[in-house]
């Protein structure tokens, strides 16, 4: 390790007190006066200016960086969640938010390669060609002419995620008094334990070798190679995959279902081929993760958000669609047991299986469907949730597993996607052909492999 990047490294751990303390000062003072603005409109009657306000509240939260900054990159992606204006305006954080300027990315390069870094590459463009909620991009190329995707992660990142999972911490801590349906602890466990993952570069350096072998035989899905020699803790460099953002993709085949139906079925094999084949998800479908490719193809770009399940958790998921499709309740049961759900009574299981059968929904139905099927996306989801929310409240509330967190949020994100594209695709036909030859066994066995090949942590060893 050079002495730059030590004295680097010192530095970052001495402030990160006082780094967490001007990191509640800037939200409250970013964030806190766009939200005076709603409530005095409310109050006074003066009128918001929707327009004006979600551009501000872009700007805000695009300097802010860090999980507040990826909380709006989500909302943003799901059709109807937030009005159109907001929309519009937060979904330029998935991969246009602020950039830092050229006096950080020298800063930083010297401190992870070293005082020549330089000369490590033939070009390094001084401008970033993305930016997003813990780092930014920029588009370098070797001296054999590979071009590269240099990520560098903002500064003082950990105080800032530190700062946000305390104050994520007291708002669930103040929710829960008034609020028993969910009981929120190990949600805030399982963010706070994927956050801090995010901010570890060479970690996202083995999660993108876990994909490309895992991957490997699928023929429409892209992984870059990580370059480990110009890899370090804050610093990741790939090779550069080609690519257009969904939304121009869309744009452009407006009038070709097929073609969007194509981006849809191999969207779905990339993050579902993973999860059934080897327990592993990628939690984190915002549109900025992933491009597409002139023929359809899919690229996967971010790999910081992996989320690695025991087989038995698999299993649960399989089990569990079984007994909805069959009306098994003692197989839906075992499912949910299997997870560490209490089943206290037959008003549990109902009410469980009312938010199971709408994620659960365009599976069941063996025929062509739209992922909505005639409903309004957001809306009815919204209502679904709402329902389900008040029975759990009435019957005493329910702790859900770490696990749901991202499966939940790669099944509506993933869900955003499909509504996007307006794909019709048999899902129960594609579903079944992932999960036809599932075997518990080979699952822990092929996963237990898959980790060990690439230096990550083996859940079925711990």
């Amino acid at each position: 390790m050079s002495d730059d990047k030590k004295l680097d490294d010192i530095a970052d751990d001495q402030s990160r007190l006082t780094g967490r303390l001007k990191r509640y000062a800037q939200v409250g003072t970013s964030v806190g006066g766009l939200a005076a603005q709603v409530v005095g409109s409310r109050v006074f009657g003066t009128g918001l200016d929707r327009a004006k306000h979600s551009s501000d509240l872009k700007n805000a939260l695009g300097g802010l960086k860090g999980p507040l900054m990826k909380a709006a990159q989500i909302l943003a992606t799901i059709p109807d969640a937030l009005p159109k204006e907001y929309a519009e305006e937060l979904r330029q954080l998935q991969s246009n938010a602020p950039s830092m300027g050229w006096l950080f990315v020298k800063r930083r390069m010297k401190s992870e390669l070293g005082v020549d870094w330089q000369k490590k590459f033939e070009t390094f463009e001084h401008e970033a060609i993305a930016a997003a909620s813990l780092g930014q991009v920029h588009c370098a190329q070797g001296h054999d002419g590979t071009k590269f995707a240099c990520k560098l992660q903002y500064p003082d990142m950990i105080s800032a995620v530190e700062a946000d999972l305390k104050q994520l911490g007291l708002l669930f801590g103040i929710y829960r008094r008034y609020d028993k349906a969910i009981d929120p602890t190990n949600i805030h466990k399982e963010l706070s334990d994927r956050l801090r993952e995010e901010l570890d570069y060479l970690r996202e350096a083995q999660n993108m070798k876990l994909y490309q072998h895992i991957l490997r035989n699928e023929s429409k899905i892209f992984v870059p190679k990580s370059v480990d020699e110009l890899t370090t803790r804050r610093l990741i460099t790939m090779t550069w995959l080609d690519g257009n953002p969904l939304l121009d993709y869309i744009k452009d085949h407006e009038d070709d279902i097929d073609a969007r139906n194509q981006v849809a079925m191999n969207m779905f094999r990339a993050w579902y081929v993973p999860f059934y084949k080897y327990g592993v998800i990628h939690g984190d479908p915002h549109l900025g993760n992933y491009s597409i490719r002139k023929n359809g193809d899919v690229n996967l770009l971010d790999f910081g958000c992996i989320r690695v399940f025991e087989p038995s958790f698999v299993k649960g998921v399989i089990d569990l669609y079984f007994g909805l499709e069959q009306n098994d309740e003692a197989l839906a049961v075992q499912a949910y047991e299997s997870w560490g759900f209490n089943i206290k009574n037959r008003e549990m299981l109902d009410t469980l299986n009312i938010w199971a059968h709408f994620l659960y929904g365009p599976l069941l139905q063996d025929r062509k469907r739209t992922i909505i099927d005639g409903h309004q996306g957001g809306p009815y989801g919204a209502k679904v949730a709402n329902k389900v929310h008040n029975e759990l409240r009435r019957l005493g509330g329910v702790k859900p597993p770490r696990e749901f967190v991202l499966m939940d949020r790669a099944a509506v994100g993933l869900g955003s996607v499909f509504m996007h594209l307006k794909a019709e695709i048999n899902w129960h036909q594609l579903f079944h052909d992932l999960i036809g030859d599932f075997n518990y066994m080979n699952l822990a066995k092929q996963q237990s492999s898959a980790l060990q090949k690439c230096g990550l942590p083996d859940p079925n060893k711990a």
